[in-house]
C-alpha cells in the first residue's frame, strides 16, 4: 500500500469528499452506542480522527473525546470545522498516543486501521490507554469481508486492488487475542445511501479514498470515464445502501 501523506495530499478536500449525511452519522452513533456501556458520560478516543467527521458527534452522544491524528493539516481542518467543548485534538498515532494509561472507556478507529504501520505495537498501545474492560470499535474493511461499492466495478482491478489494502478478519482477531484482547462483537452496519449517483460521483472526483493512490493515473482516468458514462444514464438515481463490518474488541 502506498502511504498517503495527509499533510500534502487530500487534507483540503477530505472533509467534503468523505462527508456523511446526518442520517448516516446517526446510524453509526447508534451502532457504537449499542456496543458501549450504557452509563454516561464515557471518555473516548477517536484514533485517526482526520478532519473530525465523527469526533464532535461522539462527544455529543457519549462524553468528552480526544481526537488523535498524526497530520497537522487534518487536525487544523478538524479544529476549524467544530469547536465542541467536549473535543480536543492531539498529535499522535495508534502506535503512540499522548494520553494517560487507563484513561479512556473506548476508542474508535474508523477506516484508519489499514494506515497503521506497526499493528502489534498499536494493539498494545490501545490496551494501555483504555481502562480494563474498555472497548475498541474497529470499523475496518477486511479482505475476506469486503464491501463491494457500486462505483468500484468501473475501475479495472478495482475490487482486487481495494481488497489488497486490508487484512483478513481472522488475522486481525488473532493478533489482538494473542495480546489478551477478547472479541466482544462482530457484525455489520447498513449505511444509508450516500445520495444520488451524481452526488457520489462529485465526491469521488475529489479522490479522497486510499484506493485512488494505489492505481496508476491512467487507470484512474479510464475508470472515471466509464463511471461518468454510467452515471450519465441516470444521475438522479439513489446510490445503493451497503453493509460495513464493525469489530468490537474488549481490553483485558
Amino acid at each position: 500500500m502506498r502511504r498517503i501523506d495527509y499533510d500534502k495530499e487530500q487534507y483540503q478536500d477530505y472533509a467534503r469528499g468523505r462527508a456523511l449525511t446526518e442520517r448516516q452519522l446517526q446510524v453509526w452513533i447508534s451502532a457504537f452506542g449499542a456496543r458501549l456501556p450504557a452509563r454516561r458520560p464515557l471518555t473516548g478516543l477517536d484514533v485517526g480522527s482526520g478532519t473530525g467527521r465523527f469526533t464532535p458527534a461522539l462527544a455529543e452522544a457519549f462524553g468528552p473525546v480526544t481526537g488523535v491524528d498524526p497530520s497537522v493539516r487534518m487536525r487544523e481542518v478538524a479544529q476549524d470545522r467544530s469547536s465542541h467543548p467536549g473535543v480536543r485534538y492531539v498529535a499522535g498515532a495508534a502506535e503512540d498516543m499522548p494520553v494517560p494509561s487507563g484513561s479512556a472507556d473506548y476508542a474508535l478507529m474508523f477506516l484508519s486501521w489499514h494506515h497503521v504501520q506497526d499493528k502489534p505495537r498499536a494493539a498494545r498501545e490501545l490496551a494501555r490507554v483504555l481502562k480494563p474492560g474498555g472497548r475498541l470499535l474497529l470499523r475496518a474493511n477486511f479482505r475476506d469481508h469486503h464491501p463491494r461499492p457500486w462505483w468500484l466495478e468501473h475501475f479495472t482491478r478495482g475490487f482486487e486492488v481495494d481488497a489488497s489494502l486490508y487484512q483478513p478478519l481472522h488475522e486481525v482477531i488473532a493478533m489482538f487475542t494473542a495480546d489478551g484482547w477478547r472479541v466482544a462483537d462482530f457484525g455489520t452496519v447498513t449505511q444509508p445511501s450516500d445520495g444520488t449517483r451524481g452526488e457520489v460521483l462529485e465526491r469521488l472526483r475529489l479522490r479522497t479514498l486510499s484506493f485512488f493512490a494505489q492505481i496508476s493515473p491512467e487507470e484512474v482516468e479510464a475508470g472515471f470515464r466509464r463511471l461518468e458514462e454510467f452515471v450519465a444514464e441516470d444521475p438522479g438515481a439513489p446510490a445503493p445502501e451497503f453493509t460495513d463490518s464493525l469489530l468490537t474488541l474488549e481490553r483485558p
